[in-house]
């Protein structure tokens, strides 16, 4: 079996992977990329792959309307910014692959929108969503097979956020 890259932002997501792509993952865990959160951490973990390797970015994000536990798959990726609009490219996401090994897995996912953010949401009018911190950064570096899934982990607070999962520390 050909694997593919599997991208996390931090250790605590390795139980995404055991959970919900399980068949994914080399038993030694060498194709596990954990990048640490945000735009910067990614550039620098991922330059070195080439463009066309299998990547499956796999993480937690929040939602201002899905239920905790949402299983997402993004069909498209945009940067959070919504006091302003400026022209972006369309970052489009696959999902045909990931969406049959999590059905596989007894998962539903729902196709959605996915917002990245330099800084944690904490509110947003945006339905339909996820908010993360990462998958557009991987998308805007070219990949060619990029694919995501997304389980929603809280509806924009940072403290439902660190019991659901783990993560940042906000007092830094």
């Amino acid at each position: 079996m050909d694997y593919p890259i599997i991208i996390i932002a931090e250790e605590g997501e390795m139980k995404l992977i055991d959970t919900y792509l399980p068949q994914c993952v080399k038993q030694d865990r060498s194709n596990v990329v954990i990048t640490g959160v945000g735009a910067i951490n990614i550039f620098r973990s991922l330059e070195h792959i080439d463009k066309n390797t299998p990547i499956i970015n796999i993480g937690y994000a929040g939602s201002a309307n899905y239920e905790i536990g949402t299983v997402a798959l993004p069909e498209e990726v945009r940067l959070n910014h919504p006091n302003v609009t400026y022209p972006e490219p369309e970052l489009k996401i696959g999902y045909k692959d990931v969406e049959n090994v999590l059905k596989q897995n007894g998962f539903t996912p729902v196709k959605t929108l996915c917002y990245s953010n330099c800084d944690f949401v904490l509110q947003s009018d945006y339905k339909g969503c996820v908010f993360d911190m990462e998958l557009a950064f991987i998308a805007a570096m070219g990949f060619k097979h990029l694919q995501s899934v997304k389980i929603v982990s809280d509806n924009l607070s940072l403290h439902t956020y660190r019991e659901y999962g783990s993560g940042v520390d906000e007092n830094k």
